[in-house]
């Protein structure tokens, strides 16, 4: 039998590894079915769904190799990552899903998001977590978020360890939990988060329609965020290259 590797595993959901096999295990159901639907429905390519017995979901593993790891140096090349974006434009210009929600934080209603985030803000701020400073010049950076645009169907969380390249192609994209109608800008960001110097190569592959603004915003937001969920789920965001160097780096 090959060994069992945990991939991830908090409060929410696991992931282990065995083999070429990958068992995600969630909580909430919801999520899961909306990753299957979603990978069905993605003019991208998708890891092979092998099997469903709530609340476990087998995929097959993808070929290739992650664009990288946040806090590491990106080992692909400037074409992998246009690749990418390549990719995300079919993904941005294909008919919208069939359900509302999800999208990750670039799904949800603005005044809310825009709430939640003074909130979060205070809280570092009270709770000693961050330099009052520090927070306010994001928060402010965030802003650009907050304008009009048209949904697209987003990936939801398209970090780099979720893009798989292999001769400067894109071989799969993974965990589409979090697939529906968003903002295309969150999708970038989050894909260039920590790999702001990529954002061009992106850019190059995916055409026109990059707000760099906005996607400024969305690095800013999204560390703004995750910085204490990422603390309380046995994560470091203070490692360098992550969650609080980017949002350093609006300094």
């Amino acid at each position: 039998m090959d060994e069992v590797e945990v991939v991830v595993a908090h409060s929410e959901r696991a992931t282990l590894r065995v083999g070429d096999v990958f068992l995600k295990v969630d909580a909430d159901q919801a999520r899961t079915a909306t990753e299957v639907e979603a990978m069905a429905l993605a003019p991208v390519p998708t890891p092979e769904v092998l099997w469903r017995r709530p609340p476990v979901l087998a995929i097959a593993a993808v070929t290739g190799t992650a664009l990288g790891r946040l806090g590491e140096p990106s080992p692909a090349s400037p074409a992998a990552w246009a690749a990418a974006g390549a990719a995300v434009r079919r993904l941005h210009d294909a008919p919208l899903p069939p359900w509302q929600g999800r999208g990750g934080w670039g799904g949800r209603d603005t005044g809310a998001l825009a709430a939640q985030l003074d909130a979060e803000c205070a809280a570092l701020v009270s709770d000693g977590v961050l330099p009052d400073g520090l927070v306010a010049r994001n928060r402010q950076v965030a802003e650009a978020v907050f304008r009009p645009h048209t949904p697209v169907f987003t990936h939801g969380d398209l970090q780099l360890t979720h893009v798989f390249t292999e001769d400067d192609a894109v071989t799969g994209i993974i965990d589409w939990s979090e697939a529906g109608p968003g903002d295309a800008q969150f999708d970038l960001a989050t894909l260039t988060l920590g790999h702001e110097a990529r954002l061009d190569d992106v850019a190059a592959g995916y055409g026109p329609g990059v707000d760099t603004d906005a996607v400024r915003g969305w690095w800013s937001l999204r560390s703004l965020l995750n910085v204490r969920w990422l603390a309380a789920h046995g994560f470091d965001p203070f490692a360098p290259g992550c969650e609080v160097d980017v949002l350093r780096a609006r300094m």
